[in-house]
């Protein structure tokens, strides 16, 4: 199934091939709070840009994560990160797209079931 989505000013959309997860993530960690995204997971080769070129980009801490916004109308809208696993590893090379599912087309992500990180207390 192909998914769509875009910020909201347009400027940047996206798709993906794939699915809506069984649960989306919510992050703790002192960012993703405030920025109150959830995500849905996918691989980079799922993921494909549409239209724009990524937005800006906001890269703090430990630098690894690209935090992609519209810097028209200020969305977040995906982030490029390490595949980290549950206990904060990570291998050094596989990485994925959290895209905000909020601004998937068609889809109320407030209703799907979430999964939280403690990224508060994690990293």
């Amino acid at each position: 199934m192909a998914l769509s989505g875009s910020c909201h000013c347009g400027e940047t959309a996206f798709a993906i091939d794939g699915e809506i997860p069984e649960k989306l993530t919510r992050c703790t960690c002192s960012f993703c709070a405030k920025r109150g995204h959830l995500y849905a997971y996918y691989t980079p080769e799922q993921f494909k840009l549409t239209k724009g070129n990524g937005g800006a980009v906001y890269r703090w801490n430990t630098k690894l994560v690209a935090l992609h916004f519209c810097p028209t109308c200020g969305c977040g809208t995906y982030s490029d990160s390490p595949a980290f696993g549950k206990d904060g590893s990570w291998d050094g090379k596989t990485r994925r797209i959290g895209v905000n599912a909020r601004l998937i087309d068609d889809f109320d992500a407030a209703t799907a079931p979430v999964t939280v990180i403690d990224g508060k207390n994690l990293w």
